[in-house]
């Protein structure tokens, strides 16, 4: 198993919109083959910061998922 932890930092505008990306995509991105975990994590003391916790199968199993049109979609790659 591979574990995948992102730490992001927004804006107070972009806040919101992240959130609603995540939202709308959360059911996917845990339907992706290989992913069998999504969380998504909130910093206690900087509100504009967030952690995705992830487990994958396998790393070709993430790769798959950066190289999709979903990845690109929800993240802007």
């Amino acid at each position: 198993m591979l574990i995948r932890v992102v730490r992001m930092h927004f804006t107070e505008a972009g806040v919101e919109e992240f959130l609603q990306i995540f939202k709308d995509n959360k059911t996917a991105i845990r339907n992706f083959p290989g992913c069998t975990h999504l969380q998504l994590l909130t910093d206690t003391e900087d509100p504009y910061c967030y952690t995705t916790l992830s487990h994958w199968e396998k790393e070709s199993d993430l790769e798959a998922y950066r190289k999709s049109e979903l990845f690109g979609s929800v993240w802007g790659g």
